[in-house]
């Protein structure tokens, strides 16, 4: 009679083992297994999952996650205190190597985004100032600069099994104490192309008014006279304020 229970002792224990060798995995979720400290392998399958009843489950998201990194006051190329931040779309892309290669690899990725975001910013200057040499900038080559700060990010969280999908500037300014030195060096150069702009335009007004009273001969001037023309035309098509018209009620000559 004691024979009975005794034979479903294995049965039972193989139940309980069965069981306890039972775990989920949501999608997009991976877990790491250890055995006695071993790495065993990375199981990547959603649904109900079993494996060995002693491996150790770590748990590892594999979704797109989203890094807001603060504002860094770093300088720029030309040594200029600036103002930048920028948001990083990644995912782990190996298991192993996010919880066996580095302590924390959240941690990581958030410390190796900051250092990569102040090594770029000292390795373009923020806007051109004015220059012809049509140099990468901060602020005008934007999808360069993005590239380039993807590729620095790859590089730094490769070692954290880690994948960028995405990385943008989201704030870029001067530092507050040059900020208004800056904006009347732009409002300056704003206004010395606008000039540039018009003087160019009146020169070529000037020309054209020159050439179409010589073609159709309404008035011949000497190299004086074009002189004083230009002279006249140039200051009434570059002055920012209204003319008065002058009555000329002699000659030509006088």
């Amino acid at each position: 009679t004691r024979a009975v229970p005794l034979a479903g002792v294995p049965l039972l224990l193989a139940g309980v083992l069965t069981l306890a060798g039972l775990y989920m995995l949501n999608p997009n979720q991976a877990a790491a297994l250890t055995l006695f400290g071993a790495y065993t392998g990375s199981d990547r399958g959603a649904g109900l999952r079993w494996a060995n009843p002693l491996a150790l489950k770590k748990r590892v998201s594999l979704r797109d996650r989203n890094l807001n990194a603060p504002v860094l006051k770093v300088n720029d190329k030309r040594g200029n205190p600036i103002e930048i931040s920028a948001v990083v779309v990644w995912r782990v892309r190996d298991t192993a190597q996010a919880l066996f290669q580095v302590d924390d690899y959240e941690g990581y990725v958030r410390v190796q985004a900051e250092a990569a975001i102040r090594h770029l910013a000292a390795c373009y200057v923020y806007d051109d100032a004015g220059d012809t040499g049509h140099e990468v900038t901060l602020r005008g080559g934007q999808d360069v600069v993005a590239v380039a700060l993807r590729e620095e990010l790859q590089a730094r969280f490769a070692d954290a099994g880690v994948d960028v999908l995405d990385a943008k500037i989201s704030h870029l300014a001067y530092a507050p104490e040059i900020a208004q030195v800056m904006l009347r060096r732009q409002q300056a150069e704003a206004i010395i192309g606008a000039r540039a702009k018009i003087v160019q335009g009146a020169v070529t007004m000037v020309e054209m008014a020159l050439q179409g009273l010589s073609e159709r001969e309404i008035v011949v001037l000497d190299d004086e006279r074009k002189a004083a023309m230009v002279s006249n035309l140039l200051v009434v098509l570059c002055s920012d304020r209204e003319t008065q018209p002058v009555v000329n009620t002699g000659t030509l000559y006088s």
